[in-house]
């Protein structure tokens, strides 16, 4: 069963177009370099917990909602 998957896989690869592979490797490396910035910004601390609520639309916390 595994080696059907990987065919499968396999074939899926191939069936690529250059273009597309070339936009798959784009935003792999966007992708490591937002996460090498994320990694170097400093932590917050006594920040609320969660994702960022402007982002994220997320204005509350323990049920209450905020407001600035």
């Amino acid at each position: 069963m595994k080696d059907e998957t990987d065919r499968k896989e396999d074939a899926s690869a191939r069936a690529l177009s250059p273009a597309a592979k070339r936009a798959l490797a784009e935003a792999e490396a966007r992708r490591e370099a937002y996460e090498a910035q994320a990694a170097k910004a400093p932590k917050e601390l006594g920040g609320r917990g969660g994702h960022d609520p402007a982002r994220y639309g997320d204005w509350e916390v323990k049920g209450i909602a905020t407001d600035f």
